[in-house]
């Protein structure tokens, strides 16, 4: 087959290079600059770019550097700062593979060749129906599907995960024994639409500052100031700039720039075990239609290798609810809760937290 390999200079997409050559497909490489010319977003792009380079050059493959900057800035920092700016929590990983990796570049490069190939941690899996399904790979800590749960059936039906059935050990083992020129380079860190850019100043930038109460929720008193709504999440802990703690955000009020905080590791206002989604996106398919009624699942809120069981129900305005099993921590609007099945071996999709509760 030829395949177009989407890599970023890390050791994940240099190994998935190897085993698609080891299978003996046709490879053309490709490295999309997504962070803007000027500060407004950077991904190391310069190191980044001078790794695929050699690792192109290692296998004599083609290598085209294609710019989407604009692209990403009017879909996914644009959604991000939208999303702040309303009060709730982005997730522009998921935005940018939807929209950018296996959108535009579908769209103008990928489409040319019989498959595009990532460095992933997911699985194709090939249903008794005949359709495909995003499958989670055997490594739970590293597994990736919660960033790929908005995708459509359409881009999933053309990807390949060359990595999603062995674990990150493996991976780092062959770049070794292979002699990849990234075989140690670590990990990369943090929001990719953000790179080396500080957080809180991108925000600063767009959003500005604004000063508000920090007020415990149970008695009212004010303990503090913050600088505006938007650099806070539900339970966030850290940054809160206050003492006698630990102190989580469990409630914010946007229209009076108030952020409500309790106190201690195990308080009760830090959990919940109701999720109410809207916005359902279904992967392949939409598994249980009308019926979904107390289906059971498993679900992530946030991108960790814990599976949380639950039950998921459709109400009467097209909304959802998942009813955990147990206590979650800091459920914050905006954020993507990801619905698997009880096996916890696919993705089936994923719906957006709402604000009930914890906004007002």
């Amino acid at each position: 087959m030829r395949i177009a390999v989407l890599i970023s200079g890390g050791v994940d997409s240099a190994v998935a290079v190897y085993r698609l050559l080891e299978e003996g497909h046709d490879l053309h490489l490709f490295y999309i600059r997504i962070g803007l010319d000027t500060d407004e977003g950077d991904c190391s792009a310069e190191e980044d770019i001078e790794m695929c380079r050699f690792i192109a050059s290692k296998f004599n493959l083609p290598l085209d550097v294609v710019t989407l900057h604009q692209e990403y800035w009017d879909n996914v920092m644009e959604y991000a700062l939208r999303t702040v700016k309303a009060g709730l929590t982005p997730n522009p990983d998921i935005m940018c593979n939807r929209v950018i990796k296996f959108g535009y570049f579908e769209e103008r490069w990928g489409h040319e060749f019989d498959k595009t190939a990532t460095g992933h941690y997911a699985r194709i899996v090939n249903g008794a129906d005949g359709l495909v399904y995003l499958g989670t790979t055997v490594d739970r800590v590293k597994d990736q599907t919660d960033f790929l749960a908005r995708i459509k059936y359409e881009q999933l039906s053309h990807l390949l995960f060359p990595i999603g059935d062995i674990p990150k050990a493996r991976v780092r083992e062959i770049a070794i024994e292979t002699g990849m020129p990234n075989a140690y380079r670590k990990d990369s860190q943090g929001i990719c639409f953000l790179g080396k850019i500080n957080y809180n100043d991108f925000i600063r930038r767009h959003l500005g500052t604004r000063r508000g109460p920090i007020v415990e929720i149970e008695t009212g008193r004010k303990l503090g100031e913050h600088n505006g709504y938007w650099f806070h999440t539900i339970g966030q802990r850290k940054g809160l700039g206050l003492s006698g703690g630990p102190w989580y955000v469990v409630k914010k009020n946007v229209h009076d720039n108030v952020i409500y905080v309790s106190r201690g590791r195990e308080t009760e206002m830090q959990y919940g075990k109701t999720l109410h989604l809207n916005e359902m996106h279904w992967i392949t398919r939409d598994p249980w239609g009308a019926d979904c009624d107390g289906v059971a699942i498993t679900f992530k809120n946030r991108h960790t290798p814990e599976f949380l069981p639950a039950t998921l129900s459709r109400v009467d305005d097209g909304e959802y609810v998942i009813r955990s099993e147990e206590r979650v921590q800091g459920i914050a609007p905006g954020q993507f809760a990801v619905i698997y099945d009880r096996e916890r071996a696919l993705c089936l999709g994923s719906g957006i937290i709402t604000g009930k509760n914890v906004m007002l």
